[in-house]
């Protein structure tokens, strides 16, 4: 399977997926049209599906254009219907679903918003992870609570170590940032940074990241380490208390 990262806005990334082998082609989050149109035009390819992690503008504003355009269907969290325009086909946590011959497993991760999903192609090794988890960062949390986010971040470590992940913004420099700012002396994090700081000068996309890499690197998914703990003199402190702390220095950084 083939992805695409398609620029959106400022720093928004939509990606158009194509199942060579079935013909069957999406586009995951498309926060506007008209770049995701100009790109399937470029490459002869009709749309089928329309993939949305959760209902922000910034992730969905694309939405009823390419419906109508390609009579797409759209494909999101069952409780978000209300909040998603044009959904067709509804799923909750742990459905499969099949998007051509490709198996997705499907995995609510609230947090950032209350109906927040995963696409987990479980063949490919590929996951979806929207506003989530970042490549060195996790988002903001605006319906849900640290307890949740934390919860949520687990089961995306949980996914095998190779999977590639595709998230929704281009955030990764000033992440990195934070992180060397607060896991002073993590090797794999300055190896990270080092290839982030080469790609961001030459304008090139730092995703996919691979959750390898984000497990050893990644502060927010760090946080049942001791190592990590010792560092925020936070020692046998509960995970989730690191882990609020953290996420408010970065809405605050």
């Amino acid at each position: 399977m083939r992805v695409d990262l398609i620029s959106c806005l400022v720093d928004n990334y939509a990606y158009v997926i194509n199942n060579d082998a079935s013909k069957t082609v999406g586009v995951v989050d498309p926060s506007e049209a008209s770049p995701v149109i100009s790109f399937l035009e470029k490459k002869n390819l009709h749309l089928n599906y329309i993939l949305n992690t959760h209902h922000h503008y910034d992730h969905i504003g694309g939405n009823l254009e390419l419906k109508k355009k390609y009579n797409a269907e759209i494909v999101g969290f069952a409780d978000d219907k209300y909040r998603i325009p044009g959904i067709d086909i509804t799923l909750r946590n742990n459905d499969d679903w099949n998007f051509g011959n490709s198996s997705v497993k499907i995995l609510h991760i609230p947090g950032h918003t209350s109906g927040h999903i995963c696409f987990f192609f479980k063949n490919e090794k590929i996951a979806f992870t929207g506003d989530t988890l970042f490549s060195l960062g996790c988002g903001r949390i605006f319906e849900g609570n640290h307890k949740q986010m934390l919860k949520s971040l687990d089961k995306i470590k949980k996914l095998p170590k190779n999977t590639k992940i595709y998230c929704g913004h281009e955030y990764s420099h000033k992440n990195a940032l934070f992180c060397m700012k607060y896991d002073v002396g993590n090797i794999n994090l300055k190896k990270k940074y080092e290839k982030i700081k080469q790609l961001r000068l030459k304008g090139l996309p730092t995703i996919p990241t691979v959750l390898d890499e984000e497990l050893k690197s990644n502060i927010f998914l760090r946080c049942d380490q001791e190592a990590l703990k010792v560092k925020l003199k936070m020692k046998n402190v509960e995970d989730y208390k690191v882990f609020t702390k953290i996420r408010d220095l970065k809405d605050n950084f």
